[in-house]
């Protein structure tokens, strides 16, 4: 809004310089490119994040499979892990033996995480595999995709609001330069003369 009353208010004064309309200028169309580039670039990213996201989510739910996990036995547990994420994600499960039967068929078992306070043998828990058995993580659900498609479109529109920022403040800079540089020329020409008699200052 100032870029416009500027634009405006400078439009007839005698005193308006080059570079004061280039400035409002300038001001202008980064406002403009703020308010129309960065959310089109937000948008377009976040959607094109979200299909991508979404066809992540279909590959995952179509080779990862949800078994039935059987505990044997509950394993001690390991070091302390001196992350606090890592640490605070598995003080929620515990370490155990289990046995699983695989979507081919086969048997198969190992450590893993269950997701169980204190788990006795024969306690039973969800675990999800491939095709052959081997433990993967959860497929990613729509909802956390949406999630994350959002926030890459928000964060694209800031990148793209903080650039045309940033290129405005160069280019004002150098708008600012150039005018101490004008300023600079005209006060060598008319300062070894000024406020001597006779010099018609």
């Amino acid at each position: 809004m100032r870029a416009l009353v500027g634009l405006w208010r400078w439009r007839h004064n005698p005193l308006r310089r080059k570079t004061d309309l280039l400035e409002a200028w300038v001001a202008c169309a980064a406002v403009l490119l703020i308010v129309v580039a960065a959310p089109l670039a937000g948008f377009a990213i976040g959607g094109l994040s979200q299909d991508a996201l979404l066809q992540s989510v279909r590959e995952q739910r179509e080779v990862r499979h949800e078994v039935t996990g059987t505990v044997v036995k509950k394993v001690s547990r390991p070091p302390v892990d001196p992350d606090p994420e890592t640490s605070s994600a598995r003080d929620r499960h515990s370490r155990v033996l289990a046995d699983w039967i695989a979507p081919d068929g086969t048997a198969h078992s190992g450590t893993v995480l269950a997701d169980l306070r204190s788990p006795d043998p024969g306690d039973r828990f969800r675990l999800w595999t491939d095709e052959h058995g081997q433990v993967v993580g959860r497929p990613l659900d729509d909802a956390t995709a949406t999630t994350h498609a959002a926030l890459a479109g928000f964060g694209a529109a800031a990148a793209v609001a903080g650039l045309v920022e940033g290129a405005r403040r160069l280019v004002v800079w150098r708008i600012v330069l150039r005018r101490y540089e004008r300023w600079d020329q005209a006060w060598d020409k008319a300062g070894p003369d000024w406020g001597r008699t006779g010099t018609g200052s």
